[in-house]
């Protein structure tokens, strides 16, 4: 909550005051951009209060950025659009994105976290969810649009606690500067990051019309009850004939219902090979697949590696 020199100044004029040098902008382009080398050529976080009692100019930037709100509130336009961040949001705004600031007041406490790591990307967000679950795939691949087009994702506050956590502990560490603060602060950053991968939102387009949304139900029965749904659970269930039901999946999805039950199966199997020790027979039997063999084939044409093959992805 603390003044610095700057806000003091801005709070008299309530004019903006760029403390950036020259060598922190890129300038060639039609509006400022802030460039990666400048805050990140020697750690992989950069972190700032964000200041006060001045509007912030439209700028952008080579990197990815979180503006956390850790009170009060502020409203920004980002690629266009006028959002309100509330006490807890986050704001993730993917590298590219333009967005300006209106003024904070006293209360408005806005912290800016920077980061590189070429790895982690918009695309590689949906590319992730997309090679996990049916839904997303669905909501991504039939006809509702471009997932990727929106630059910036925004975790409400009682959406995003575990997310909080760690950014609370993430900021904490960079300022207090104990000993391999670097390095916590980059791990740090790791599991924050694993954590927005877990939130990510479903593409926010909308069902057009009664077989999408046929379709969508079936896929969330699907990874409900990939042991054991049958197409004459879902026929009685919808109350259509099975050989119906089969055919709009197939036309809506490229794939047959089988096809889709064995993806589910392989999906779940993954995701307890990467976050437990279990072998890999008890995860077969988990998921109901009996066949090792199968499973081995269906499991490598999906993520082109063998199940014994377990890491968790680098970030």
């Amino acid at each position: 909550m603390k003044k610095n020199d700057l806000e003091k100044k801005q709070l008299q004029t309530h004019q903006f005051i760029n403390d950036m040098p020259p060598a922190a902008w890129d300038k060639r382009q039609k509006i400022p951009i802030l460039k990666e080398d400048y805050f990140l050529d020697k750690q992989a976080v950069y972190i700032s209060k964000h200041n006060r009692f001045a509007p912030y100019p439209l700028h952008g930037q080579k990197f990815l950025e979180i503006n956390y709100m850790f009170s009060g509130s502020c409203q920004q336009i980002v690629d266009g659009d006028k959002i309100e961040l509330k006490a807890g949001d986050i704001l993730l705004m993917n590298a590219g994105a333009q967005h300006s600031i209106s003024a904070l007041n006293e209360q408005d406490i806005l912290i800016n976290v920077l980061f590189t790591n070429k790895n982690i990307t918009f695309k590689l967000l949906h590319d992730i969810h997309k090679s996990n679950s049916l839904s997303y795939q669905f909501l991504a691949d039939v006809s509702l649009g471009n997932p990727l087009s929106q630059n910036y994702i925004i975790f409400t506050k009682n959406k995003n606690s575990d997310i909080k956590i760690t950014m609370d502990q993430m900021i904490e560490e960079y300022y207090l500067k104990n000993s391999y603060s670097n390095s916590v602060v980059e791990s740090y950053l790791n599991i924050l990051l694993i954590k927005i991968i877990r939130h990510h939102p479903m593409p926010t387009h909308k069902i057009i019309n009664a077989k999408q949304k046929l379709t969508f139900n079936i896929l969330q029965d699907i990874s409900q009850d990939y042991q054991n749904i049958t197409l004459s659970d879902l026929a009685t269930k919808y109350g259509y004939n099975k050989n119906y039901l089969s055919n709009l999946i197939t036309k809506m999805t490229g794939k047959n219902f089988s096809s889709l039950k064995t993806q589910e199966r392989i999906i779940k199997a993954n995701e307890l090979l990467t976050s437990t020790s279990l072998p890999v027979r008890t995860i077969m039997d988990t998921v109901g697949i009996t066949n090792k063999s199968f499973f081995y084939k269906k499991y490598k044409e999906y993520y082109n590696k063998l199940p014994g093959d377990r890491y968790l992805p680098k970030l």
